[in-house]
């Protein structure tokens, strides 16, 4: 003060004044842009407040997983993968007050099954062909894209559509398993590639879709590919440097090369003849779970290849190990236990889906248990500190085995189950009774939530079987066809409610104290009261759900995201069961939130081809076999993928640049130049313009009767979905809007192809002379297929 008065007043201090001022005014201007700095830097969703929360969750953060719920730091949530939130801003007192806090269009096509993990407001979701998304959930706005750049020729490998279930983090990076094999590692807070390392053998069909589990410092991938004759395995690669630790095979190899432990000598004397030729399956491609307090990593492994045992390994044994729980020590990867659900498995029955852990009194015992509900239809409770069986009871209905010995553990199975002499209508089916939709368990009610599905599949002895590195061995016919949501006791080994579904292809399921949450085929996220399952709320999405929703809160609110995409297998092999697939998006709720969904175009209306051909009967028939052969079928059934009856002129004019040189590859569409001749395109070009011929002439038929009707797979623009009455054999019912004042009805095509299922003869049509009038207004239509009978009421106008 007395130096500022000096200045002002005495001139010889004047000078000194001004250099002393600028300093001030510098030491000012640093201190406020230091400030500044700080200020932006402890910014949320900034480069290094992302950098400073992700590079916190380490192996302990991990382990507290359940002490801080405000965060979803792993795919399932936790360690126990239990898929169960304590927040409870949202309960089923006021979840009718939740509505839409943010959507971000994601730009793509194809099937979402992740669920998003969470950190302090910054969220990481994988998408179709592996890609990885950051988004500010404050915001609602994508922060950065990581794309691999998966090659699109990849597609053909994989059985079940460009899927991804979701991404992990360690210490500040996101690792991912792209479709390909990599498995990468990203900076968290900027989406640079820090390293990649290549998990598989490019020469085989192996492919990654599960999501990847971190444990202390450990990277864990598995693989897919078992219908297509690859051998199995796990892998745990160091967090930091990408360096192989160790690696587990779950079915041994060619014994001539030796075995890589004791493990695989001794599986090795449970098969025979030469599987090893053939791949032998097993792969472990979605259930990866820690237990910290016992060190033990359980992994679930898949079928066999070929499925038929007759064939992999003639003359019996249990094939170990597949179809089981295997226990390994992840310190080093060896084996400590297992338990193998179907000993000799020949039903592609797989162990591979979802496992959760808990601690359950039973018989007034604490045990440590794991719990999974796997596609052969038991529930079972394994005690998982040494792989004891416990129990095992149906959750859905099954025919190939009449229970689970508890004495052994082995299934009872039923006679001809495994269809050595002829076929067998098999329930559950292929893709049943629960695939990979996460299931939840509520400590509060002691409840697991399971998104389950009812259907069988036909199996039967091959005639003259040669291996062409296509283990596919069925021949399914769908029936009973629907979802079901189920609330079951794992203690008590019981359904205590259920919901039933018109699609067995819904989404996996997040718990909380007092609420279920599922999204379903339909397009439509709901929650149920998760004591009784009555429904409380509902928010129409407009394209089916595959994935689990997720919950966390930031800033004190407690948010719910899921991400929505539809395909996977029933996308991709024909079932739409909304007017129409919209681009993948994350949609984020929240209490009081009431922003406006995203508007999507609607959809262009599909048109028959109209196109002239010359080709001989010979040549149109060995068009129907290059389709076959070529597995065409998987992704050309009417689904997500484009049904080619539906193709344009230009494409069929370019059809053979498409198909032989690959022009369509950078979409997914492989070029088969090499494996097929021009000959062979040729007449797959006329094979299918026939078979739309057929349908055109069909349908113009039955437009002219005035009885047209379809199934919502060809798309619901045209009618509506029909389903199965399980109360009248042979009956299936759903709803048509009449708008013309003329009821039109007809049977389509549906899911055409050896991986799915017909709900109707193909181009079978249900006639009835004459057309029905009948005023303008929804009706009930019951078809019953074995009188072909029609029974249409009106439920309103």
């Amino acid at each position: 003060m007395y130096f500022r008065l000096l200045c002002n007043f005495d001139k010889r201090y004047q000078k000194e004044c001004i250099m002393k001022n600028q300093a001030s005014i510098i030491s000012y201007l640093l201190i406020m842009a230091l400030a500044i700095s700080c200020s932006r830097a402890n910014e949320p969703g900034s480069e290094e407040h992302i950098r400073s929360v992700t590079s916190a969750v380490d192996h302990d953060r991990m382990l507290a997983a359940d002490d801080n719920p405000e965060d979803w730091l792993s795919v399932g949530r936790n360690y126990a993968e239990d898929r169960y939130s304590e927040l409870a801003q949202i309960t089923k007192a006021n979840v009718n007050e939740l509505g839409l806090a943010w959507s971000i269009n994601l730009g793509v096509y194809r099937g979402i099954e992740a669920t998003p993990i969470v950190v302090d407001g910054i969220m990481y979701v994988s998408g179709p062909w592996s890609i990885v998304y950051a988004i500010d959930v404050r915001k609602g706005e994508i922060i950065w894209i990581y794309d691999p750049e998966v090659p699109r020729e990849f597609a053909v490998r994989v059985c079940c559509d460009v899927v991804n279930r979701g991404v992990s983090m360690f210490e500040g990076m996101i690792y991912v398993g792209t479709i390909d094999g990599r498995l990468v590692a990203i900076e968290a807070a900027t989406g640079e590639m820090v390293w990649e390392t290549l998990t598989v053998d490019h020469d085989k069909a192996y492919t990654i879709t599960g999501a990847t589990r971190v444990f202390d410092g450990k990277v864990l991938i598995g693989n897919k590919g078992a219908e297509s004759g690859v051998r199995g395995y796990v892998s745990a690669y160091d967090a930091h440097s990408g360096e192989l630790l160790w690696r587990f095979h779950t079915v041994p190899g060619n014994p001539a090369d030796g075995f890589e432990s004791k493990d695989m000598e001794d599986a090795a004397s449970t098969w025979k003849g030469e599987w090893w030729t053939m791949g032998g399956g097993g792969t472990v491609w979605d259930a990866i779970v820690y237990d910290p307090d016992l060190n033990l990593i359980y992994i679930g492994t898949g079928n066999g290849s070929p499925w038929n045992q007759e064939v992999r390994s003639p003359g019996g044994g249990d094939k170990l190990y597949l179809s089981s729980i295997v226990a390994l020590n992840p310190d080093n990867g060896e084996l400590v236990w297992y338990y193998q659900q179907i000993p000799g498995e020949t039903f592609d029955f797989t162990a591979t889906q979802p496992i959760i852990l808990a601690n359950l009194e039973i018989e007034g015992e604490m045990r440590k248990v794991l719990m999974q509900a796997p596609k052969n239809g038991f529930f079972y409770v394994i005690d998982r500190s040494n792989g004891a069986f416990i129990s095992a009871e149906p959750y859905v209905y099954v025919n190939w085995a009449s229970g689970i010995d508890y004495n052994t553990g082995r299934p009872i199975e039923t006679e001809n189950a495994r269809y050595k002499e002829w076929a067998f209508q098999k329930a559950p089916a292929a893709l049943d009774a629960h695939n990979w939709h996460p299931m939840s368990y509520n400590p509060e009610t002691g409840l697991v939530y399971i998104p389950a599905r009812a259907d069988t599949s036909w199996m039967g002895p091959p005639k003259d079987f040669k291996y062409m590195n296509d283990a596919r061995i069925r021949d399914p016919l769908a029936s009973s066809h629907y979802g079901k949501l189920i609330a079951w006791d794992p203690v008590l080994q019981k359904e205590v409610w259920s919901v039933k579904q018109p699609s067995i292809w819904n989404g996996g399921v997040l718990s909380t104290r007092d609420l279920v949450f599922q999204g379903d085929a339909e397009g439509v996220f709901k929650a149920y009261d998760a004591g009784s399952g009555e429904e409380l709320w509902s928010y129409e999405l407009g394209t089916g759900i595959m994935a689990a929703p997720n919950t966390y809160m930031v800033d004190g609110v407690q948010y719910i995201s899921l991400a929505v995409g539809w395909g996977g297998a029933e996308g991709i092999w024909g079932s739409i069961m909304t007017e129409q697939v919209n681009p993948g998006t994350v949609y984020t709720f929240a209490l009081g939130r009431k922003e406006n969904p995203p508007f999507f175009e609607k959809a262009a209306p599909r048109v028959l081809a109209d196109i002239d051909f010359e080709a001989t009967a010979e040549e149109i028939k060995h068009g129907q076999q290059m389709y076959l052969q070529n597995s065409c079928n998987l992704c050309h059934g009417g689904g997500i993928i484009s049904n080619l009856s539906y193709s344009s002129l230009e494409v069929f004019e370019a059809f053979e640049l498409i198909v032989g040189k690959g022009a369509f590859v950078g979409k997914g569409m492989p070029g088969f130049e090499g494996r097929m001749s021009d000959q062979d395109i040729r007449d797959l070009k006329h094979y299918l313009l026939s078979e739309t011929k057929k349908k055109r002439e069909a349908w113009l038929n039955a437009l002219s009767i005035g009885l047209v009707g379809t199934a919502l797979q060809s798309g619901p623009a045209e009618s509506a979905l029909l389903i199965k009455n399980e109360e009248q054999e042979g009956v299936w019912e759903g709803v048509v809007t009449l708008e013309t004042g003329e009821l039109k009805f007809r049977a389509d095509e549906k899911w055409q192809h050896s991986w799915g299922g017909l709900a109707f003869p193909s181009g079978q049509l249900y006639e009835k002379s004459g057309p029905i009038k009948a005023e303008k207004g929804t009706y009930l239509v019951s078809v019953n297929l074995l009188s072909s009978e029609y029974l249409f009421t009106k439920v309103s106008d």
